[in-house]
Parts: structure tokens; sequence; C-alpha cells
């Protein structure tokens, strides 16, 4: 079973694309690469437990389990040591990856409070596009009774596309909704 969006990619947004921009073939359009999922736990320096509960609730989101991300070296003023876990993060990449765009576009979004759309200058000048959540509730799969807090999470979309319009106009094929 393929996703919803993949299908949609490959009937709707690839040929628009190769009119648009005038590629030679179907593999010169750009196309989803990966979206990686960040939760940094700042706090979790002094409760493990912090840790454990992000990694379930980003577990639920992704539909795939959660790597402890570590600290690479020691910050004093931080109160960091090398190695204690500060974080977690997943990459999706193919059907998962498809599924969780398809759920952030028409659930997660629309539900985040004062939404007047996506910033669209946060490209990185390669085509990749970050953007942030200030609340991991606005996912379905999380149940809002159990939230023991309220955590923001990353989420960065990685594409093939070499320039930030060839990204931008790979992401409204999706239905990303972008200010104006």
């Amino acid at each position: 079973m393929t996703a919803r969006l993949a299908e949609h990619y490959e009937t709707v947004v690839k040929p628009k694309l190769k009119e648009q921009f005038g590629y030679p073939n179907d593999l010169a359009v750009p196309r989803l690469d990966k979206i990686v999922l960040n939760m940094g736990l700042g706090e979790a320096t002094q409760d493990s437990k912090k840790i454990e509960s992000a990694t379930t609730e980003m577990g639920l989101i992704a539909g795939q389990k959660a790597q402890v991300t570590t600290a690479k070296q020691s910050i004093a003023n931080f109160k960091l040591r090398e190695g204690v876990a500060i974080g977690c993060k997943v990459t999706l990449r193919r059907d998962r990856m498809f599924e969780f765009l398809d759920r952030l576009v028409t659930i997660a979004l629309p539900r985040v409070r004062d939404f007047r759309g996506l910033r669209p200058t946060s490209f990185d000048g390669r085509g990749n596009y970050a953007m942030g959540l200030r609340e991991q509730i606005v996912f379905p799969e999380i149940n809002y009774d159990e939230v023991d807090e309220i955590r923001g999470l990353d989420v960065i979309i990685c594409t093939t596309a070499g320039s930030d319009d060839e990204a931008r106009e790979l992401l409204r094929g999706f239905d990303m909704p972008f200010r104006e």
C-alpha cells in the first residue's frame, strides 16, 4: 500500500514541476528525501523521566521509535556533561514520510492556535525547509490528558531540489500552507 501523497506526487506534482521548470527527464524533478523530527530537552539533564516521556510521544507522532540524542561535549555554564541525554529525534523516509506529511498538512497545522500560514523564507538555500511547532498536542495521536508537559518540536523537510524556489513549489504541490 502506497501513501496517498506518494501517488499525488507521481500523478500531479511531478508533471507540473517538470513543465514549470523544464526538466529534461523525470529523475531531474525534485522530490522529498526525508523528514527529520527533533525535540530538544535541555531540562532533561536533571530529570531522566522527561526523556522517556518525550521519546514515547515522538514515537506516537512519527510511527517509529525515537532515537535519544546525547551531548557531544561538556559545557559548564549549562551544567552539561558529555554523553548526557538532551533530546530525541526521528528520521522518516518513504511511506512513513508521506504519511507524516499528510497528517501534518491536513490535521496538525490547522489545529495550531493563531495559525496564519508557514513562513516562505524558512528555506536554507539548498532546498530544505525547517519549521517549529510549539506544542506536540496538535497531533491527534497524543492524548492531552496523558501529557505531563507541553513541548515543542522541530520539523525539517529535506528535498532533492537545487534551489529554494524549486523546493517551495514542490511543497506547494503537497498543499503546504505558506503565507503570501
